[in-house]
């Protein structure tokens, strides 16, 4: 039976993410410009970024004040009820900027610590994925109802499709080339989408096989991490390590442990 006050959250995380999604999928201007930079000039952030963070944590502080919020451009609140929202008002931003599909609003809970609650909603895809701890993962798309998803069986690392991504300051985008230039001609093949939540999703989904990347932050795979595991993904970092900054590395059961076992090898986690 799941937990009351997990059902709770998932269901402020679904409407927070459909709201903010729609806000970004109707109300992106035909004149959309750059607001700021993050770590580098061509990492930005965009209006957009900042009016869907707003919009959730006002909602999320509308109907929980008592819990912390941490998001990608600047809420932070510490809170006091033991839960912590983890917000990627959008995962993909370039892919926005640009007019691409590929891009996410990405919502996690957390209590006591533990990730208990993520959605991620792609709109322009017209998908909505969402798990509870312990619940399985699921999914709304163009089909009938809600489908729980469940990662593809492992094939052999040589024919396993894996995504990443790379990073925008210049240097660690060289090294992570270098990396996947020495792991394209042991996999099948390596795609590259731009928003580490629906990579993610699209894990769970069985769409792929493999996932890894180098540099990514709380917000980019809390919600996204929970659903893969809820779908029967191994996640994790360096050998023994969970998901971090230094290398988040997640795929179907057969697939992980080499893949990840590869990318020591290889120094995917430094410069």
């Amino acid at each position: 039976m799941t937990d009351p006050l997990h059902s709770d959250l998932l269901d402020l995380a679904q409407e927070a993410a459909r709201r903010a999604g729609a806000l970004l999928r109707d109300g992106r201007p035909a004149d959309l410009a750059v607001a700021a930079t993050k770590s580098s000039p061509i990492d930005v952030v965009t209006e957009m970024d900042i009016a869907a963070e707003k919009l959730i944590t006002g909602l999320i502080a509308e109907r929980r004040p008592d819990d912390g919020i941490l998001g990608e451009e600047g809420a932070s609140t510490e809170g006091t009820s033991g839960v912590r929202w983890v917000v990627d008002p959008l995962d993909g931003t370039v892919n926005y900027l640009y007019g691409l599909p590929t891009w996410s609003v990405s919502i996690a809970a957390e209590q006591d610590g533990e990730t208990v609650v993520g959605v991620v909603t792609a709109p322009m895809r017209g998908e909505t994925f969402h798990a509870v701890l312990g619940g399985g993962a699921w999914a709304t798309g163009a089909w009938d109802g809600e489908r729980r998803l469940a990662v593809r069986p492992a094939p052999p690392l040589d024919q396993a499709l894996v995504s990443t991504g790379f990073n925008y300051v210049a240097e660690v985008r060289t090294h992570q080339a270098e990396v996947a230039r020495r792991l394209i001609p042991l996999l099948r093949d390596i795609r590259r989408g731009g928003s580490a939540a629906v990579d993610l999703c699209d894990l769970a989904a069985g769409r792929l096989d493999g996932y890894y990347e180098r540099g990514l932050h709380a917000w980019d795979l809390a919600a996204g991490d929970l659903i893969a595991r809820e779908a029967g993904a191994l996640t994790g970092g360096r050998p023994g390590e969970r998901p971090s900054g230094d290398l988040t590395v997640a795929g179907t059961p057969g697939v992980f442990e080499p893949l990840q076992r590869l990318l020591e090898d290889f120094g995917a986690w430094h410069d």
